[in-house]
């Protein structure tokens, strides 16, 4: 371990807890998130799956754009889902309704839940972990997760009240209430990279 991320655990290896303010002042080259307070590293990510999240970001922020629905955020942009103590999570890209959208800060976070989340499986990230992330967001009042994984070329729906569904590499997405009229065959997410001519 660093000696940078050494020094910025030890107030989680002591006991105390961490806010959203001392997580936003850390070095930027510490990828951190918080969970009540303690401190959780960020997976490292594989080029499959910054490949697929770009692929399906790009596609549902141009359609958001274009239709003035609201605001759509990056990877690791991080959002207060809960305050005393803090928990602060990072989607790999997320989206807020135009009629619940702040201004947006110059510094610091949203303090808000996204609407809609799109979280994609690290290849480190077991399921149990990814799991518990999706339900993390959904406990903290994010309407719905897209958990994509790349290896299985699924796509997993998670809905506030409804049990989670697949979408496969045949079928398309479309998420009526959030996006109305958007509709994604899930194949343009999946398909083989580009080959040189």
């Amino acid at each position: 371990m660093s000696l940078l991320a050494d020094r910025a655990t030890l107030p989680s290896r002591l006991g105390k807890l961490v806010t959203a303010e001392e997580l936003e002042r850390m070095p930027s080259d510490e990828r951190y998130e918080l969970i009540c307070g303690k401190l959780r590293a960020m997976p490292n990510n594989s080029t499959d799956h910054g490949n697929k999240t770009m692929r399906i970001s790009m596609l549902v922020a141009h359609f958001v754009d274009e239709n003035d629905l609201g605001e759509c955020f990056a990877a690791e942009t991080r959002f207060i889902i809960a305050e005393n103590p803090d928990t602060v999570l990072g989607a790999d890209f997320s989206f807020v309704a135009k009629a619940r959208m702040p201004q947006i800060p110059p510094r610091g976070y949203l303090r808000l839940p996204p609407d809609l989340v799109i979280e994609t499986r690290s290849p480190g990230d077991t399921r149990t972990r990814f799991a518990r992330k999706v339900s993390m967001w959904l406990e903290h009042g994010v309407q719905v997760v897209w958990a994509l994984d790349p290896g299985a070329h699924t796509l997993t729906v998670h809905r506030q009240g409804d049990a989670p569904h697949i979408v496969s590499i045949e079928d398309v997405l479309v998420e009526p209430d959030l996006l109305p009229g958007f509709a994604l065959p899930l194949n343009r997410v999946f398909r083989p990279p580009s080959k040189p001519a």
